[in-house]
């Protein structure tokens, strides 16, 4: 039974990550730390656990394992590496940090450490994403020419979303630094390493973040990478269209539609391919980690971490200054 502490239920998946650890028979949680000591202390009761307002104590305890941090993002990185530093394995919220100096400061504490760190990237463990990444690995698109991703939901137009969400100090940012993190991140997953960054934005409701974004880059022999997100569409689904000299694929949630001459002598055209399970959701996939020592899953560790923050980051200061940014 891995022992845990929750960090903050400022992020809107706190409760959510602390049903699931206690239904799993896997964790128990025995602490809680929120710099908001009245949210705190009531999070603390209905979980059953022990409210402590000092995180340097709560970190300091033998019988404490492992942290869940969903803190504000822009207090990810001095919480984080205290985690680090007391030896604590660490489960995050996406993104890890605003700006790729701050993930940097904890990778090196993390790494210091040899604590265990997984990131919530809960897309990449999809079927038709898992489909998608083997038929890259097998060439079944060819060279891929581009690649489009989209998660999006009516938060704001729905009015729907706490105020607090859109407080840029604590957030980072709105629509792209929220929910964006799934498209942007699959981008990577599927692409690698970009070339050049650049975002548009727009906030047609008026909060004072983005509320509608699309993010642009270019990765490795001139394949495009675009990543939409928005707190004002209604109904949109889960995106994943990717395209290449040899064949494509176009998924809307789990309906996929696949094509490719590698398979041309067993399907004429788009066909419904046979999809992979899903895998585990990643913060059952950190228990197990922490619980057998295997380290961070495949797509979830802190390099996984820094690729997201370097797309983000990036299209941020696009937008902001009206320029794609070359990535160094």
């Amino acid at each position: 039974m891995v022992k845990v502490a929750m960090l903050s239920k400022w992020h809107v998946h706190a409760g959510g990550y602390a049903n699931m650890l206690k239904n799993s028979g896997k964790a128990q949680i025995v602490a809680v730390w929120d710099d908001d000591k009245e949210r705190g202390e009531a999070w603390a009761k209905e979980l059953g656990a022990e409210f402590v307002p000092d995180l340097d104590a709560l970190l300091a305890r033998d019988d404490i394992e492992a942290v869940v941090c969903d803190a504000p993002t822009t207090a990810h990185r001095d919480i984080l590496v205290k985690a680090a530093k007391a030896g604590k394995h660490i489960f995050t919220e996406k993104a890890l940090a605003p700006t790729v100096a701050e993930c940097l400061d904890v990778k090196k504490a993390v790494e210091e450490a040899g604590v265990t760190f997984v990131i919530s990237y809960p897309q990449r463990g999809r079927p038709c994403v898992r489909f998608a990444k083997k038929m890259i690995e097998e060439g079944a698109f060819g060279k891929i020419t581009l690649v489009r991703t989209r998660d999006a939901h009516n938060g704001v137009s729905g009015n729907w979303l706490p105020a607090y969400w859109f407080d840029k100090s604590a957030a980072a940012g709105g629509s792209m630094m929220d929910l964006g993190c799934h498209p942007m991140y699959l981008l990577a997953y599927f692409l690698g390493k970009p070339k050049r960054v650049t975002g548009l934005f727009t906030a047609p409701f008026g909060t004072p973040v983005d509320e509608n974004a699309v993010a642009i880059a270019e990765f490795a022999d001139g394949a495009l990478g675009v990543a939409e997100t928005g707190f004002i569409s209604a109904g949109s689904p889960q995106t994943v269209e990717i395209y290449g000299t040899e064949g494509s694929m176009i998924a809307h949630g789990e309906d996929v539609q696949f094509q490719s001459r590698k398979y041309s002598a067993i399907h004429n055209g788009f066909f419904k391919p046979n999809l992979p399970e899903g895998k585990p959701a990643p913060l059952m996939q950190f228990i197990d980690a922490v619980e057998k020592g295997t380290g961070s899953p495949e797509g979830l560790g802190i390099d996984d971490a820094i690729a997201l923050t370097e797309l983000l980051e990036n299209a941020y200061k696009g937008d902001e200054a009206n320029k794609i940014e070359v990535i160094g």
